[in-house]
């Protein structure tokens, strides 16, 4: 009988005590650059820092995340899922690789060889990063734009 009661009262504990209180905090998307650049590809990145005040920790997804450059929709991707931890802030990488024939093929060439003069691109993130964790979920919405600087 006392066994039952203990175990009942630990079971009861381990619920209680393991709340999810609201979604964790989206601070920014930061530390926008360009990774590589060449002649067949730009290599773009970003993190996405979060808050977690949780006792729980969830998942994190990209769906449809677009990267415009210079104001021209360039990219849409989807990441893998991230492990959120519990009670701790955390950032996610938004890492993505661009042909450069995507960008000529767009008709943005005036705009590439502008970006080349003066070694900067506009580079914009724009959708939305889901989270889930015991059947609930929550969505930010993302829209970030950032000048950076190309290596050439």
């Amino acid at each position: 009988m006392i066994k039952r009661i203990l175990f009942i009262l630990m079971i009861c504990s381990l619920l209680f005590n393991c709340t999810v209180r609201e979604k964790p905090q989206f601070i920014g998307i930061d530390n926008i650059k360009v990774l590589d650049s060449n002649i067949e590809t730009i290599t773009i990145s970003a993190d996405a820092e979060f808050s977690n005040p949780n006792d729980v920790g969830g998942t994190l997804q990209t769906d449809a995340l677009k990267v415009l450059v210079n104001d021209r929709e360039i990219a849409t991707f989807t990441s893998k899922e991230f492990k959120v931890p519990s009670k701790d802030k955390f950032k996610i990488p938004l890492t993505v690789s661009i042909a450069t024939d995507s960008i000529i093929n767009k008709g943005n060439l005036g705009d590439l060889l502008g970006s080349l003069l003066s070694k900067k691109l506009k580079v914009q993130y724009k959708g939305d990063i889901k989270y889930k964790v015991l059947g609930y979920s929550s969505t930010y919405n993302i829209d970030k734009t950032e000048d950076v600087k190309i290596k050439l």
